[in-house]
């Protein structure tokens, strides 16, 4: 007798959670935000102004610099329900999908429906330019 549909629909799932689990334990270092395998330049630091922000949506990276010379970086897909952010105003990453608003400083919520804040990403400035790894 062959294998019956549950069995191998149980046993694709649990090949592609595996799968999933791989991946993530790759791309992410241990308390130091999430990690990219290259390095990757986003474009000048002259891009983000004090205050403010950009988002990257090709790498899925939001850009910020609350003080003058100090750029924070976060993923760009909004905790809530996966759309990716839009815009940084007045030091908040804005989701205008359905209105939340993260700390431009630390990702931390400031506004819901998203309940969890924005995964750190590593960005380093060198040469003028904003390298994410």
């Amino acid at each position: 007798m062959g294998a019956t549909r549950r069995a191998v629909l149980t046993s694709a799932g649990a090949a592609a959670a595996g799968g999933i689990a791989g991946v993530q334990g790759s791309l992410a270092a241990p308390d130091s935000g999430e990690t990219v395998a290259d390095p990757v330049v986003l474009g000048p630091a002259t891009d983000i102004p004090v205050g403010g922000g950009r988002v990257y949506s090709t790498a899925t990276v939001v850009v910020t610099q609350p003080a003058a010379g100090d750029f924070k970086a976060f993923t760009s897909i909004c905790t809530h329900w996966g759309c990716q952010v839009t815009a940084v105003e007045n030091d908040q990453i804005i989701c205008r999908c359905h209105g939340s608003r993260f700390s431009a400083a630390d990702g931390s919520v400031s506004l819901g429906p998203a309940t969890l804040p924005l995964s750190p990403m590593n960005v380093t400035v060198k040469d003028g330019q904003i390298i994410l790894s």
